[in-house]
């Protein structure tokens, strides 16, 4: 069964900076494309950035350079590192594959940027 556990995020004021995680088990971690999505309130769950299993990396024009995804196939775990962090970054975000895999949904983490 694959479990998909998000951590990390919390308050923090704008222009503040946060590191996600994401713990995978039960999946073949290492050669699957992973991603990092977001869902702010009252709005859909977007994708904000993707990695292949060899590290080439894919952000949304809003979270280019400023997030950077990365990832450890020895720990099975997926990384954002969050910088210059914007009120709109607001959102709970969850890891997935990309493209998501229905049942792999987590519960993610809430990530509150205060202006």
């Amino acid at each position: 069964q694959v479990q998909l556990v998000e951590s990390g995020g919390g308050l923090v004021q704008a222009g503040g900076s946060l590191r996600l995680s994401c713990a995978a088990s039960g999946t073949r971690f290492s050669i699957n494309p992973m991603g990092w999505y977001r869902q702010a309130p009252g709005k859909q769950r977007d994708l904000v950035a993707s990695i292949t299993s060899r590290g080439r990396t894919n952000y949304a024009d809003s979270v280019k350079d400023r997030f950077t995804i990365s990832r450890d196939n020895a720990k099975n775990t997926l990384y954002l590192q969050m910088n210059s962090l914007k009120p709109e970054d607001t959102a709970v975000y969850y890891c997935n594959e990309d493209p998501w895999h229905y049942d792999y949904w987590g519960q993610g983490t809430q990530v509150t940027v205060s202006s």
